[in-house]
Parts: structure tokens; sequence; C-alpha cells
């Protein structure tokens, strides 16, 4: 699990109570069926309305990544590109042929295998950023769902709340009695489109946009890693440009272990 999505959360929902609770607002006085189905529903609705129909039959597993912990080790990939410019430069690119089937990266197989292939550079580099468009591009689409949301939430919010004044001022003829518990519920919708936009919608949108940006970054980080063995430069300057991709932190750990990985070869 994501620890920052999930305790972030977590975190949210206490503040809430909390406030809740300090308030002595009763519980029984935030719930309200109808503002559920006006809030939810019609954000929910009106959000699909803009989306094909297959992304919204898919949009409790794309809400699931948001809470699953990112898997990508890029330092991992830094020291798997310089092994295999070591190799490439002892033994030619293609002795590359043997390691291409032991990878866990598909974007890297692909692009090593244009390279063994005599692919010509520019046309295998393009061939890979249209590979990484494509990835950002589809999960661009998923996002969309997230940040529709966002706008529609707090839109059927107010959507109920106006519903509700109305119903309130048509009884102001009458018995008023009623109104501050009128008044209550229609401000209900408001609060769960609040809650809706930004406790669930715009934090999965944030954290989808952070994931997609580390794998574009570990994407342009291995494609400049083949690209560098393809141009036969030496492992030490292929290390130190790989480098740049990774947290500085992390710098000087991957340099010791490289030599450590080296010097048991």
């Amino acid at each position: 699990m994501d620890k920052g999505y999930v305790f972030g959360f977590g975190i949210a929902m206490g503040v809430l109570i909390l406030g809740v609770e300090s308030s002595g607002v009763a519980w029984g006085a935030l719930y309200d069926l109808a503002s559920v189905f006006i809030t939810f529903g019609g954000a929910f609705a009106t959000t699909m309305m803009q989306n094909p129909w297959e992304l919204s039959m898919q949009i409790h597993k794309i809400y699931k990544l948001a809470w699953l912990q990112s898997n990508i080790d890029i330092n991992r990939y830094v020291l798997q590109i310089v092994s295999l410019s070591e190799i490439a430069r002892r033994e030619g690119i293609l002795a590359l042929e043997d390691h291409v089937d032991k990878l866990d990266s598909k974007f890297l197989t692909k692009a090593l295998q244009m390279i063994i292939d005599g692919t010509d550079p520019e046309i295998a580099k393009r061939v890979m950023r249209i590979e990484i468009e494509a990835l950002e591009a589809r999960h661009s689409t998923g996002r969309n769902f997230f940040d529709m949301l966002a706008l529609m939430g707090p839109a059927f919010g107010m959507l109920g709340t106006l519903i509700g004044l109305v119903g309130m001022l048509s009884s102001l003829g009458g018995d008023t009695s009623g109104l501050g518990k009128a008044m209550a519920a229609a401000l209900i919708t408001t609060l769960y489109g609040s809650f809706l936009a930004n406790v669930i919608a715009m934090p999965t949108t944030n954290k989808l946009k952070a994931r997609t940006g580390d794998e574009v970054t570990l994407m342009n980080m291995l494609l400049e890693g083949v690209m560098s063995i393809q141009a036969g430069e030496n492992p030490k300057v292929i290390m130190d440009k790989l480098l740049c991709f990774v947290d500085p932190s992390a710098r000087e750990m991957l340099i010791k272990q490289r030599e450590a990985e080296g010097a048991g070869n």
C-alpha cells in the first residue's frame, strides 16, 4: 500500500471526525439519503457521460492504483543499464541478444532489440518516444475521470443545496418551525460535494499524475541508456549520465554498489 495516500486519507478522515465530535453536531444530522443520491449519483453519472463506457467500467481498477505502492525502482535499472553497457563494450552489441529475454521491462526489451537488430538510432529513438507519449495519453485519459469528478462533485452539491433552498423557501408562508432543519439538510449536499472533490477525486488525480511522472522518468532514463549503449559510450560516462535521473541522496550509494559489483566480477 502507498503509505502517503493511505495515511493521508486516514488523517483526513480522522480530522473530519474529530471536528464533528468537537463541534457537537449530531452524526444523524450529517446523513441525508436524498443528498447522497443527488451529489454522488449526479456527479458520477455526469462524469460517465464525459468518458468512454469502457473506462467508466474500469475506473475502480484505476482508483486502486492510488492506494498501491509504486514498484518503480529506478536505481536498479541504472545498474542494469550500466551492466549491459559493459557487456556491449566488451563483447559487442549483438552479445546483448542473450540478455534481452531476461529483462523485466518491456520498454527496455523493445529498445534494446531495436538496436540489436541494427535499427537506425534516430528511428529507434522516435519509436520509443512515441511509446512514452502513448503511455502519457493513456494515463491522462484515466486521470480525466477523476478530474471531472472533482468538478462535478461540488457542482451537484450546489445543485442539491439549491433544490433544498427552493423547498425551504416555498414553506415560508406556512409553519416555519422546521426551517432550521430544512436549511441544514439543504447544505448537506454542499458538504458531500466538497468531500467528494477534496478528499477523494483531487488527491487521486494528483497521485496518479505523480505515478505517470515516475514512469515517464524511468522510460526516458532507459531510452537515454540504450541510445548511449548504441553509440558505444564508455560505461562510466553512461553511469554519470543516468545518475542525473536519480535522487541526489541515492547517487553515492549507487556508485559504491556499482564499484562493489565491478570488484566482484
